[in-house]
């Protein structure tokens, strides 16, 4: 790979993020030394779920395997989605003749631009349709990745349950809360997405980024 491009698609935690709040916790004046301390939603900002959000099985964000991480990965880029809208199988277009097991597939929207707009980017965001759901539970990709705050409607709990349910028995990584997707120039790219080894954790926040070929 020659002269690779680093794009970092991850949400910055900070106040007043919902579920994200910090102190200080010593000074370089009192203590010698700054340190701040933290409080954080396992599912704040750019997060990854594990099978345990949903009961799905017992399994943790820390036992999931780190080669998992890693993978090739597909970007497909719906601009025009509208407030609610659903994902389906349309939107996938052309790449869908591309997408392999193992591979993780990452939906632009442009959704994160709502971020600080809670009526739009929390209650209003577009989902992931169960065909769709069901579709990339098939393929056996190893990802898939949003830019809202949730892959369904986190205002109908039936809805929730049922994609996070296909997605998570399918084995399929949950990635949620992107940023800055606009800025990767081509389709295909690595993706490298690492949570926070959380013990006995039902999902952590992730600090991802793209890795694409000049």
């Amino acid at each position: 790979m020659r002269n690779p491009r680093i794009i970092d698609i991850s949400m910055p935690l900070r106040e007043p993020m919902r579920g994200f709040s910090k102190s200080t916790a010593r000074t370089m004046e009192n203590d010698g030394w700054n340190a701040t301390e933290l409080k954080i939603y396992s599912h704040a900002g750019t997060h990854m779920d594990a099978p345990l959000h949903f009961d799905i099985n017992s399994n943790t964000i820390d036992e999931i395997a780190a080669d998992r991480f890693m993978c090739d990965c597909h970007i497909i880029r719906i601009p025009d989605i509208k407030p609610g809208g659903l994902l389906n199988r349309e939107c996938l277009g052309d790449i869908s003749g591309r997408i392999k097991k193992g591979q993780a597939v990452l939906f632009n929207t442009g959704w994160s631009r709502y971020h600080d707009d809670p009526e739009m980017y929390r209650d209003k965001l577009p989902r992931i349709s169960k065909d769709l759901a069901e579709w990339l539970a098939k393929k056996e990709v190893n990802l898939i990745g949003v830019e809202p705050p949730s892959v369904a409607d986190v205002n109908n709990l039936e809805e929730l349950q049922g994609i996070h349910k296909i997605l998570l028995e399918a084995d399929i990584l949950i990635l949620e809360g992107l940023t800055n997707l606009e800025s990767v120039k081509t389709d295909f790219v690595k993706l490298i997405a690492l949570p926070l080894k959380i013990a006995g954790g039902d999902g952590a926040p992730v600090r991802a980024i793209i890795i694409e070929e000049s």
